[in-house]
Formats: C-alpha cells, sequence, structure tokens
C-alpha cells in the first residue's frame, strides 16, 4: 500500500511536487489542471521526482466537457485528454483518472449515462495505447451508485473504477456498498474527510468519514495499491501537519 498526496493546481506543481517528496510520502497524485497546472514540464518535473524516489498517478481537470452532445467540444476535450496522457506516460504514471462530466443539456439529461458510454470507449482506448489504465471517479447523482459503474464498466472494456471516500460519504451509496459489489475493479482511491454534504477535502477524523470501517472495507476486497490524501490546506505549516495526522491514521488502522 502507497499513501500519496496531490498537487495543489492553485500552486506550483514543482513546489508541491517538492513538498511531496521531503515530506516522505510516496507518490505524487499529478493533476493537470488551472490555474497553475495546467502546463507541466515533463522533464523539469522528472528531476524533482527522481530525487525523492517519488512515482505519479494521473489526475485529469475535472470540468473537461467530455461528454457534450457536441462533436467538436468532444474532439476538443479527447485532445485535452491526450496531451494529458502523453505527460502521465512520459513520468510513467500507469493510472490516468477521469471524472464524471454533467454538463448537457437539461432536455438531454436523461441520456447522461449513454453519453458518458458513448464517449468513454475511445478515450479508455487512446489511454491503454500511452500505457495507462482509465478509472472513473464517483462522484454525484447518478455516479453515485453501484448500478451505474456496473452498466460502464460492462459496457466500456478496460474502464476501472477510481474510489473516492470522500465522495462515497454524501453519496447514494456508502463505501461498504461500493468494495462489497466493485472491489475487483479497484484501481485507485482518494481520501479526504467531510461532513456528508459535500467535497470539503478536511483531514482524516475532523468529518463523519468512519474511517475504521472504510479502511476495513478496502482491506477485505484485496486491494494494496495506491491511496491519495486529498486533502488541502491554506497554511502550508498546517497542511503538513494534517497530511501527516491522516498518513498515521490510515497506517495505524492498516495494521
Amino acid at each position: 500500500m502507497k499513501i500519496g498526496i496531490m498537487n495543489n493546481p492553485s500552486k506550483s506543481v514543482y513546489d508541491e511536487a517538492t513538498f511531496c517528496g521531503k515530506a516522505g510520502f510516496d507518490f505524487l497524485d499529478l493533476t493537470i489542471e488551472g490555474p497553475n497546472a495546467s502546463n507541466v514540464d515533463s522533464s523539469k518535473l522528472s528531476l524533482t521526482l527522481d530525487t525523492y524516489g517519488l512515482s505519479i498517478t494521473g489526475h485529469t481537470d475535472p470540468c473537461l466537457p467530455y461528454t457534450y452532445p457536441i462533436q467538436g467540444v468532444r474532439e476538443a476535450c479527447f485532445n485535452e485528454l491526450e496531451r494529458c496522457a502523453g505527460i502521465f506516460s512520459a513520468l510513467g504514471a500507469k493510472v490516468m483518472n477521469i471524472h464524471p462530466c454533467y454538463f448537457c443539456p437539461p432536455a438531454m439529461r436523461k441520456d447522461l449515462i449513454s453519453f458518458h458510454i458513448e464517449a468513454l470507449a475511445p478515450i479508455v482506448e487512446m489511454a491503454a495505447s500511452y500505457g495507462l489504465t482509465m478509472v472513473f471517479e464517483n462522484f454525484r447523482t447518478p455516479f453515485d451508485r453501484v448500478s451505474t459503474f456496473k452498466n460502464l464498466l460492462t459496457e466500456v472494456p478496460g474502464l476501472k473504477l477510481h474510489l473516492d471516500f470522500g465522495h462515497s460519504n454524501f453519496g447514494f451509496d456508502n463505501h461498504e456498498v461500493f468494495c462489497g459489489e466493485l472491489g475487483e475493479h479497484i484501481q485507485h482511491v482518494h481520501f479526504s474527510d467531510n461532513r456528508s454534504r459535500s467535497d470539503d477535502h478536511m483531514p482524516l477524523g475532523v468529518g463523519t468519514v468512519n474511517w475504521q470501517s472504510a479502511v476495513k472495507s478496502l482491506k477485505a476486497t484485496g486491494y494494496n495499491s495506491t491511496i491519495t490524501l486529498e486533502v488541502f490546506c491554506n497554511d502550508p505549516n498546517m497542511q503538513h501537519k494534517y497530511l501527516n495526522l491522516s498518513r498515521e491514521l490510515i497506517q495505524e488502522l492498516w495494521e
């Protein structure tokens, strides 16, 4: 089991990688998004990764409207995702995430899942051509329930599950249901806390997530891969403390 952190896209990605390495984490969950992480110099970043022995996982912009039912919009998003895939691959990543897309005309909302099936198939194939497994992240309805994911995973060969435990804390199906029914499909995990209402990205133990149950459920699936602490704080000193406390909690519960 490896514990990593995500770079804050409001800060320099290179400074964030240095922070990750100095703090002794195992990997950087590299998110490529604005305002300050849209453009990544792979050669420059790899120097920092190598210095601290960090690996990476790939995280894409959550706001890309890649399923929007206008072909030109989809193509532009596909090109951006392929640009990201090239960066992730160059840095040695094996996993690349993608978020649900909720952008569509109101009268077509009933087709949201079918839009995803149609759009995701070529994206998954593209990612595979770069040596990357595409993982789809749970979030709000209808992508907060196992039934939706069973449909997606069946209809889009090669797609895997990215289980965000913070998101499942305010979704329809909780972490126990996801782990119990889709455990074999989990390829990446995000941990953060909240108060069951919104995606607060708080330190573990501060909100309402039952972390004893969360770790127990995840371990029961046989999972032993990457866990990202998606915890953010404006104060760098407190950020370090919050991340350390969250890491210590996982390590204690994992034993």
